[in-house]
């Protein structure tokens, strides 16, 4: 399989329940080591505020730490979307495209660097192969990720919005109740 880096992941049925149900999931990294990425649809309550003083005038509404993954959600990562990826701002680290991670140790964005940010507690990651296998399985939709996507102000929706604007038979899994069985 080649790498999916820089594409969503998208959550079927056949993941019931947990942190995946219903997920969208942006690939920062896949290759033959496995695969890192964040999930993009899980708000938290804590503010950015509250973990990142000085960070939330730069992050995205609706402005809240995002859940990431069920790796290391002690540990906080940011997702910036550069305006022109000719710049690199200083801290960030281009994963694919305008995409890339923001060094929240380094020094905060200058204005007009970044069209969107958003930080993550924790990371969803794969070990080798993993993420095949449940791609195969079908667990996973492997789409193509619009930048929007990282910056969406309605997280809560973004599931069935991404499955909606897929072509063919893809796009009626929006339609796919919470339970399948009351369908």
């Amino acid at each position: 399989m080649s790498s999916v880096r820089g594409q969503l992941l998208v959550a079927t049925s056949a993941i019931g329940a947990g942190p995946f149900w219903r997920s969208v999931v942006y690939v920062l990294d896949h290759d033959e080591d496995g695969a890192l990425g964040v999930i993009l649809n899980r708000p938290s309550e804590a503010g950015v505020e509250e973990v990142l003083p000085g960070w939330a005038a730069w992050v995205n509404a609706p402005g809240c730490l995002f859940e990431g993954g069920p790796v290391a959600m002690d540990s906080a990562l940011a997702v910036g979307v550069v305006t022109d990826v000719g710049s690199r701002p200083i801290g960030w680290r281009q994963m694919s495209g305008r995409v890339g991670l923001v060094d929240l140790d380094g020094p905060e964005p200058q204005g007009g660097e970044f069209l969107g940010l958003r930080v993550f507690a924790g990371y969803a990651g794969w070990s080798t192969d993993q993420l095949e296998v449940e791609i195969a399985e079908g667990a996973w939709i492997v789409v193509p990720a619009q930048e929007s996507d990282l910056m969406s102000p309605s997280p809560d929706l973004l599931w069935s919005e991404v499955l909606r604007r897929q072509r063919g038979e893809i796009r009626f899994w929006a339609t796919l109740p919470d339970d399948p069985a009351m369908n």
